[in-house]
């Protein structure tokens, strides 16, 4: 019985020393400039190196900027300036191909009216091509986002005011961002659609969502395609509320579950709702609210890791100013822990993104300007 007490007590021990080492590193300031860092987009590639894109007006304009981590998050290179343009260069997003070539797109104003383009780098971000023009509309093209499914093919959508209405537009590449296919239109709706999200399954199939007020009231929408972009479901409302109902964001685990976050304001305020699907998108469960916070919960950011485990991320001004919120669930979204703030400053903490390494580690950059100006900040979670 000693003896068994022992091991019991040494087996407590450990987990206890096991539970400490999984936690939070403090934040890390990833830029110093004078201008506002903004908007900052993790992606890893094969090898676990961190990709990391923002916009930044130190130049005069917002121009695309890039740094990287080859050790975990530990260290980092210096921005490297990635546009030169007469006009803002905004909202970049950067996806990682399973030949590790980097692909980034963002919105730029410099023809007199916002368009998509597209650069990529061969070598992990060390070098980078020119930038590529992927539109030409009467319109403002916005806020781009982007996937890459299993065969390497990568897609793009947005949205586009050319049409007098808010549409959602799509591209894809085939061969690595080379060639991409003709420009398809994806909605046809009377009001707008907009806030786009998109992520791809273990087949290949890429999902789509956004927000549409095509019901008289912003609530989100969903397609998918069964064939790599050429065919597309029809829309599938996905929410039924009275507030608005924006920002969605979307994780696929393991087993090509489907997982979608967005923040709503039936409630009177923002707060952040989940929902999934176990069968590709046919059905869906009912939304599951996860704050009931004093103050606006908004712009939520979802990852899955390899157990399947689901990670939210979002921004909370419970606390009198904008803070980094998080919460998890180990069971297929049925259940979730208690909130953990990440941030603690007297500025604003916003548009935070995260990503779940292959040690199922995960990383966060947001931005807070308590400096004075927007700079990006960052931290881990060791597993």
């Amino acid at each position: 019985m000693k003896r068994h007490g022992i091991i019991i007590a040494a087996l407590a021990l450990f987990l206890f020393a096991q539970a400490a080492l999984a936690d939070w590193t403090p934040p890390k300031r990833l830029t110093w400039t004078a201008g506002d860092s903004n908007n900052p987009v993790l992606a890893l590639d094969a090898s676990d190196n961190l990709h990391f894109v923002w916009h930044d007006d130190t130049p005069g304009n917002f121009e695309i900027f890039y740094a990287r981590s080859t050790d975990g998050g530990f260290t980092w290179t210096s921005g490297k300036r990635l546009t030169l343009t007469s006009g803002a260069s905004k909202y970049p997003v950067i996806v990682v191909d399973s030949s590790n070539r980097l692909h980034i797109f963002w919105q730029d104003d410099t023809p007199g009216n916002g368009e998509l383009y597209y650069k990529r780098s061969m070598d992990s971000g060390i070098t980078w091509t020119s930038s590529r023009r992927l539109t030409w509309t009467s319109g403002t093209c916005e806020w781009p986002a982007a996937a890459v499914d299993s065969s390497g093919c990568i897609h793009v959508v947005w949205h586009d005011y050319s049409p007098a209405s808010l549409e959602i537009y799509y591209r894809h590449s085939t061969d690595g961002g080379l060639n991409w296919s003709i420009i398809r239109r994806l909605t046809w709706n009377p009001g707008f659609s907009g806030c786009v999200a998109i992520a791809c399954d273990s087949t290949g199939n890429p999902h789509l969502f956004w927000v549409d007020n095509a019901a008289g009231n912003d609530e989100i929408y969903y397609r998918k395609s069964a064939d790599g972009g050429a065919v597309w479901t029809t829309n599938k409302r996905l929410t039924w509320t009275s507030g608005l109902t924006w920002y969605p964001s979307v994780a696929i685990d393991f087993a090509s579950n489907l997982h979608i976050v967005f923040q709503d304001r039936t409630s009177g305020q923002h707060e952040i709702y989940y929902k999934n699907s176990g069968d590709g998108g046919a059905t869906w469960t009912a939304s599951k609210r996860l704050t009931w916070n004093s103050g606006a919960s908004t712009w939520p950011v979802i990852a899955a890791d390899s157990f399947g485990y689901l990670h939210v991320v979002w921004m909370d001004e419970t606390p009198g100013n904008y803070e980094i919120y998080c919460r998890e669930s180990e069971d297929w979204g049925a259940t979730w822990s208690t909130s953990q703030r990440l941030s603690r400053t007297s500025g604003t903490s916003g548009l935070p993104c995260i990503v779940v390494d292959s040690n199922d580690n995960l990383h966060v950059v947001w931005h807070d300007n308590d400096s004075g100006n927007a700079e990006i900040y960052y931290k881990k979670y060791v597993k």
